[in-house]
Order: C-alpha cells, then sequence, then structure tokens
C-alpha cells in the first residue's frame, strides 16, 4: 500500500459471523505503517463471571443488551484511542441492525469508514462448515443475514464478497475508500 493511499483514522469492517471480518481486517492492518486490530469479540471474552450471551429472543433492554453495548462502547474507546496515539484503528465486529448507526456515533475520531462484508448466506454456511470455531450456536446464518440485509442502515461501503479473496476484499475497500467514508 502505497503510503500516498493509506487510510487513516478508524475503519469498521462489519457483517454476520464467517463472512471475513477477522482475516479481512488483519490484512490491510499488517500493510499500514502504523496500525492496530481492535476486536470487539475480545470484551465479550473479558466478562468472566455473570457473561449473558445475546441471542434470538433476548429480553429488550436486558442484561445480555447491556452487555453488547458495553462491549460496543469499549471497542469504540479502543479505537479512539489508538488513533489518538497516531495508529489506524481497524475495528473488526458483529454490528448490525442500529448498533451500526450506534457505533458510528460513538466513535469521536475522523476519518471514520464503514465497510459491511455481506457474502450470501451461502458463502457464509461454507465458510461457517470450514472453520474450526463454531460461531452460530443459537443464531443462524439466515438469521443473521435477515438482520443484516433487513434492518442494518446502508452506510459505508457494502461488499459482497462471496467470489472475491482476501487480496481482492482489500483492494475494493482501497478502491471503495470514499463510499466507506461516513463521517
Amino acid at each position: 500500500m502505497a503510503r500516498e493511499s493509506v487510510i487513516r483514522g478508524v475503519v469498521v469492517v462489519t457483517g454476520v459471523m464467517a463472512a471475513g471480518k477477522s482475516t479481512v481486517a488483519q490484512a490491510p492492518a499488517e500493510h499500514l505503517p502504523r496500525s492496530a486490530h481492535v476486536r470487539g469479540d475480545v470484551f465479550r471474552r473479558m466478562i468472566v463471571s455473570g457473561r449473558e450471551e445475546f441471542v434470538p429472543g433476548a429480553a429488550p433492554g436486558g442484561e445480555a443488551e447491556a452487555q453488547l453495548r458495553l462491549r460496543h462502547r469499549l471497542s469504540a474507546a479502543t479505537a479512539d484511542a489508538y488513533a489518538e496515539a497516531g495508529f489506524t484503528a481497524v475495528v473488526q465486529d458483529v454490528l448490525l441492525g442500529e448498533e451500526l448507526s450506534a457505533y458510528v456515533d460513538m466513535v469521536r475520531t475522523r476519518p471514520l469508514y464503514v465497510v459491511v462484508l455481506a457474502p450470501s448466506p451461502e458463502t457464509v454456511a461454507d465458510r461457517e462448515a470450514g472453520r474450526e470455531k463454531n460461531g452460530y450456536g443459537a443464531w443462524t446464518v439466515e438469521e443473521l443475514d435477515g438482520a443484516l440485509r433487513a434492518s442494518t442502515p446502508r452506510i459505508g461501503l457494502w461488499l459482497d464478497t462471496s467470489a472475491l479473496t482476501v487480496a481482492e476484499t482489500v483492494d475494493a475497500i482501497q478502491a471503495g475508500r470514499e463510499r466507506a467514508r461516513v463521517a
């Protein structure tokens, strides 16, 4: 990545589980001169006792939702802290529906980019089957994909990565960076 084309600020990479967020977020971070990969799920796993998973049918306004929002606040604040220290923060998390808009509002750093990975449900199911970890427990691919496509605001750069390699996805992000910029 040429220095003049380096994305600075905060880049948020979201999508359903097994959409390729971890891999896609890590790839450009490795090529930036100063970067940090902020993995949202780390903040969920930090809760040792009393963790409540956000699952289908979770009570609105309940403890699971409160912990999900805590996780988002912590990752947004962490991204801001890295950016303030001169790093490009590449955040990766599942931010669907209004949670994506709320997250964008939490991040203070500018510029702010949002990339939504939206491979087909069939591609996601294939990727999930080939992974060692199982992201889908209480959720189904179809449920999360439906939430992504029906209720997630169309902000930032949306990419159907079904037929793209990681390198092609990173190239598409670089080429679409102005569409990805939300603030």
